[in-house]
């Protein structure tokens, strides 16, 4: 019998959703929102942490890494976990230890608390992401699921697009420990909710005998050292470097013997049988693409406003809200959209409307602001819902019920793993394609050349009066070679943005290769 089949199930069939359910269900989704959230959220004040606790910029950096490792291990156990321990039990202890370990985050006083806290945040609070999205297809009748999905999809999205404005505005209006206080309040209300609303499945306790110990350590290395060396692996010249190829070699042995274990063991940690269905199989692959666009891009645009136009965080802020904006206008319009067309045709006209807007953002300038990019800005945010909302439905609308828990998990990891693979390809692509264009624009302005040695020349006269010959030619010098670094970043992102629309332009076909998911896929029924 096919997943289609085992997972097809009268909508008629399913429970109706109680009030106290649905108001659960939609305390769960804030909870997500929160571990979205964090991810980015202190990306805009990286700077002030590290002042607050002495460390250097490089070690800063692990205030954001520790929390996406780790929570990039817990993503994929979590479907295991909700069934040991149900959903209701799981989320709760979720969000409580999400909860203290924001408040032991506020309270730390030097760098290796702060990263094992972090560590600790996102190993624990990992496990709401995937844990709504198989509730929603579990609990949902199919008539409902599509604008449960748009509200999902906005949630996950509007967090990382927010996240850096928030941020920013917390850390200038208080100070930085506000990034995490302010989890404290609304992680109570999370998990008493939740443990009061949400009985809606059981615990198996016999899986715990069949635990897969061996499965999660290995687990845990591959995907942690994959982390490790998406993020780092720019910065230190990729396998040049000893210990990024020493965590390479190591997540590589670990990650043969995790999908040895996991297609060998009749209960294995995590399984990967899903990929079987070819919706779920290529709902993965737009997923991974997603996370790419989705983080790259809230990454890309606001460092090119801090380094190239000087915004501060507020500025960049107010730049950035329009995407936020634009989705939320948009997003009961996608709704209507895909309950009344194919969604396949959506999630088509969706990656069309990506790749159109990536590419015209690749036209910046150093004189880019919200005038010239607001239009590209909304049309990614509309573009994201239209991706979002069918992926979504598409990924999880075909399968059993029996595996939606564990299929959500490799679900949202693709998502995540998309977004480390696309940050660090952004990294490394600013590197090299920055030194390629430096070195060709130091040809254009060198002493050979007739324009820049008189833009030299009329530079140091005017200088001259107020610092000396000998000072106003140093000068001129600098702000010649500040020029050329300025165009040359500029530069490289526009490469950046244009590889990223030629890869949703590359997506297009994988649209062919889908089946649209019958009215009561992928759960429903209990």
């Amino acid at each position: 019998m096919s997943a289609t089949t085992m997972g097809a199930v009268p909508a008629s069939a399913t429970p109706a959703v109680s009030r106290k359910q649905f108001f659960g269900f939609m305390v769960m989704v804030l909870g997500m929102f929160m571990a979205i959230l964090d991810i980015q959220i202190v990306s805009a004040s990286i700077a002030d942490i590290q002042a607050g606790l002495a460390a250097s910029p490089d070690e800063a950096s692990w205030i954001q890494t520790s929390y996406l490792i780790a929570e990039i291990v817990m993503i994929p156990l979590s479907g295991f976990l909700s069934r040991l321990l149900s959903t209701r039990v799981l989320f709760t202890l979720s969000a409580v230890g999400f909860t203290i370990f924001s408040l032991a985050c506020a309270m730390a006083t030097s760098l290796p608390l702060m990263i094992a806290f972090r560590a600790a945040q996102g190993f624990l609070g990992g496990a709401m992401i995937p844990t709504v999205f198989a509730t929603a297809f579990s609990l949902f009748p199919a008539k409902q699921r599509v604008r449960i999905s748009v509200l999902i999809g906005l949630t996950a999205t509007m967090a990382p697009t927010i996240g850096p404005t928030l941020g920013g505005l917390l850390t200038e209006t208080f100070s930085w420990h506000w990034l995490f206080l302010i989890n404290v309040p609304f992680g109570i209300l999370v998990a008493s909710v939740v443990w009061a609303t949400m009985d809606i499945d059981k615990a198996d306790r016999s899986l715990l005998a069949r635990f897969d110990w061996w499965g999660l350590a290995f687990m845990a290395i591959f995907l942690g050292s994959l982390e490790y060396v998406m993020e780092e692996g720019p910065r230190w010249e990729w396998l040049q470097d000893e210990t990024i190829a020493i965590f390479a070699l190591t997540g590589v042995v670990a990650a043969v013997l995790f999908f040895w274990r996991a297609f060998t063991r009749n209960e294995p940690i995590v399984d990967l049988f899903a990929y079987g269905d070819r919706n779920f199989a290529v709902g993965s692959v737009l997923a991974f693409l997603l996370g790419i666009g989705l983080y790259g891009s809230v990454y890309l645009i606001p460092i090119f406003l801090g380094r190239v136009r000087g915004f501060n965080s507020l500025q960049i802020g107010e730049t950035m809200f329009v995407t936020g904006l634009a989705m939320f206008i948009s997003a009961p319009i996608v709704g209507q959209m895909a309950q009344r067309m194919d969604i396949r045709v959506v999630l088509g006209i969706g990656l069309a409307i990506m790749s159109y807007a990536l590419w015209l953002t690749s036209d910046l300038t150093v004189l880019s602001g919200f005038p010239q990019m607001w239009l590209a800005l909304a049309l990614r945010g509309v573009g994201t819902m239209m991706v979002m909302v069918p992926v979504n439905q598409i990924a999880l609308g075909t399968l059993a019920p029996a595996r939606l828990k564990n299929a959500s998990g490799l679900y949202n990891l693709m998502r995540n793993l998309g977004g480390a693979v696309g940050l660090a390809m952004i990294n490394t692509l600013v590197t090299d394609r920055g030194a390629a264009h430096r070195l060709h624009m130091a040809e254009q302005v060198s002493s050979g050349r007739i324009a820049a040695t008189q833009w030299l020349d009329n530079l140091t006269t005017a200088l001259t009066p107020r610092l000396g010959e000998a000072q106003a030619e140093m000068a001129a010098l600098r702000r010649l070679s500040q020029m050329v670094e300025q165009q040359s970043l500029v530069l490289a992102y526009n490469d950046v943005l244009l590889v990223m629309s030629l890869l949703f332009a590359a997506a297009l076909p994988l649209v062919l290769l889908l089946s649209k998911p019958k009215p009561g896929g992928g759960g429903g029924g209990h």
